[in-house]
Parts: C-alpha cells; structure tokens; sequence
C-alpha cells in the first residue's frame, strides 16, 4: 500500500513541477517576445530617423557617463569641493 501511495505522490510531484516548468517556458517566452518587438520598433525607428536615433543614443551614453563621475566624486568626497 504504501508503495501505491509513493507512486502517486510522486505523479502528483511530477505533474507539479511539468506545470511549473510549463508556466516559466510561457513567461520567458512572452518577455522574449516583448524583447523582439522592441528591438523591431528600434530599429525601425533608427532606420526612418537615423539622425536622431543616433543623437538620442549619444545623449543617453553622456548622461549615463556623467552620472557615473558623479557616483565617484560622491563616494570620495570630492564633488562637494568642486562646487565651491
């Protein structure tokens, strides 16, 4: 009997972690999904405006870049003397 009972146990433990895995092969492909489109829409947004694509790209790079300098001064303790 008792082997009957881990036998069903264990169907029951299989077909939870099938569900499981189902739901997360789901998920991840939804997000890939989302992350082709998005790439789609940039691209084809670069292609029709390559001018500004490329623009918007540099200012987001120097903004990103100078966030980081100030990350740095910050955590020396020098950005505060620079401003005087």
């Amino acid at each position: 009997m008792a082997n009957m009972q881990q036998s069903f146990d264990a169907g029951q433990t299989k077909t939870s972690a099938e569900e499981k895995a189902s739901q997360i092969t789901e998920n991840v492909q939804d997000k890939a999904q989302v992350a082709r489109d998005k790439t789609t829409d940039n691209a084809q947004h670069a292609k029709e405006d390559p001018s500004g694509f490329l623009q918007q790209t540099g200012e987001s790079v120097k903004n990103m870049a100078q966030g980081a300098v100030d990350g740095v001064k910050n955590t020396l303790g020098i950005n505060d003397q620079t401003k005087k």
